[in-house]
């Protein structure tokens, strides 16, 4: 349909449109203001010839914005870490005078709290699921965040390599709540046996 014999459609769409543009856009209402008018010079009904398209310049690539991370969740997890694996003990603990067995045992306690706290709060799964010591290739456009090239990195993607840690990834969080009151700086409380 040509424009001089719009449709009750395409007139309503037309109106609803030009409405909000002219409430909008000042410089339009002007504009539709002076049509209406017949005020309109004649250079300015035509639209002007088309230019060739003009490439536009890259858009900068934007300073990566940095936050500042709170620190209760991160005091939480030590506290869980505590908790279930006496992980602050052990790390405080001067071992100096223990022999290897004894230093031993206690890690094995250790990292048996603290693997289970690990699970029952994340859900850890690898980055890379080759194994270690696999030839891999990373492509143009790899993700700086989950792989780190180490090495002669010289050049420009694809890379060849092999995997000398796979990383680890959490795709779950399940940490528990807390209360207003709870002052997540206490990781183990003081003890005080009566």
């Amino acid at each position: 349909m040509t424009e001089s014999r719009l449709s009750l459609t395409g007139r309503l769409s037309l109106a609803f449109s030009t409405f909000f543009s002219i409430l909008g856009d000042g410089g339009f209402a002007a504009d539709v203001l002076r049509l209406k008018r017949g005020t309109i010079p004649p250079q300015a009904e035509a639209p002007a010839p088309a230019a060739a398209p003009v490439k536009p310049a890259p858009a900068p690539v934007p300073a990566p914005t940095l936050r500042e991370a709170g620190p209760d969740a991160a005091l939480q997890l030590l506290g869980l870490l505590q908790r279930g694996g006496r992980f602050v003990d052990f790390l405080e603990e001067n071992i100096a005078n223990y022999a290897d067995a004894d230093i031993g045992a206690a890690a094995r306690l250790v990292h048996d709290g603290c693997r289970a706290t690990l699970r029952e709060h994340f859900t850890i799964r690898p980055v890379r699921d080759e194994t270690e010591g696999t030839r891999v290739t990373i492509a143009e456009g790899f993700d700086a965040t989950a792989i780190r090239l180490t090495g002669n990195v010289v050049g420009k993607p694809p890379f060849n390599g092999s995997i000398s840690h796979r990383g680890w990834r959490v795709t779950d969080v399940r940490l528990p709540k807390l209360t207003q009151s709870h002052d997540a700086a206490v990781i183990a409380p003081a003890e005080v046996e009566l």
